[in-house]
């Protein structure tokens, strides 16, 4: 038994990208519950979309196991601010920093402003994503096409480039996927095939980075309660969410990450070209 949020919850509908603030109920980002063990010391993390969602989960995670956090995001400056809060509280360094990063320039600036603050890089996270739920492909523009792969693709792409020569031996590359990588959705079918995409990018990034000592890895969630699902899913979709999978409900931030503070830890130092399902009781093969 769990104490989460169970299915169905309340239809509701933001404007993309969405904020934590307007969502019923609040996502658990585990604020009150996540307890670190300095597993993350001293190290220097860079978190893309780490305002909300399961960035900011991992941002507190990392922050609370002893992490400086560079958190970036597109222009949901109160959640951004909230979060690097909730690190600075426990401890540690929080650098914001707003912007596109489906413009390799500003990826680019990402690394380096990361690089000058602290000296290296030591984990990055590629997790910010976009999608949008469509009934054909008559409904899917080419912007949102193209939004949709520089979001997913071309920035974790631009990043990886940008922060591989900064990074040490030890370092770790985490790159969020889907379940969708290996159960595509006909109506989110952009996002859907970015996610596959990025499974294996990660796994070809794993084996052309080994003799850098840099470890490159995928997770791939399940349905978790982000504003990306009010801000890109209509209310009635919305309501019946997580509803599918074995432990019929959705699932929270804090619960992916734990996943994340694994493998960019020296205790996944045997850990590389890997994707960590955390899918509700969906098996990804």
């Amino acid at each position: 038994m769990t104490d989460r949020p169970q299915h169905p919850q309340q239809a509701q509908q933001q404007e993309w990208p969405g904020s934590i603030l307007k969502m019923d109920p609040k996502p658990d980002h585990g604020e009150t519950s996540y307890q670190g063990s300095g597993r993350l010391k001293g190290k220097t993390a860079i978190i893309t979309g780490g305002d909300s969602g399961i960035g900011r989960a991992v941002a507190i995670a990392y922050a609370r196991e002893g992490a400086d956090v560079v958190i970036s995001y597109l222009d949901e400056h109160e959640d951004a601010k909230d979060t690097a809060k909730l690190v600075e509280e426990a401890g540690q360094q929080a650098l914001l920093i707003a912007g596109d990063v489906t413009e390799a320039e500003h990826c680019r600036s990402i690394v380096a402003q990361t690089a000058e603050r602290f000296g290296k890089i030591d984990i990055v996270v590629n997790n910010a994503a976009f999608q949008m739920t469509r009934m054909s492909l008559d409904e899917i523009s080419d912007d949102e096409f193209d939004r949709t792969m520089k979001t997913n693709l071309y920035a974790m792409f631009y990043i990886c480039k940008a922060a591989v020569p900064h990074m040490p031996s030890g370092g770790a590359i985490i790159n969020t996927a889907s379940i969708n990588a290996d159960q595509p959705k006909p109506k989110l079918i952009a996002y859907s095939a970015t996610k596959a995409a990025i499974v294996n990018f990660s796994g070809s990034l794993a084996a052309l980075l080994a003799e850098k000592g840099i470890r490159a890895n995928a997770v791939a969630p399940g349905p978790i309660w982000t504003p990306l699902i009010p801000s890109t899913m209509p209310p009635e979709q919305v309501e019946s969410f997580g509803g599918e999978v074995p432990l019929q409900r959705m699932g929270q931030p804090a619960e992916l990450a734990p996943a994340y503070v694994m493998l960019a830890s020296d205790e996944a130092s045997y850990i590389s070209g890997a994707t960590i399902a955390v899918t509700g009781g969906v098996a990804v093969i």
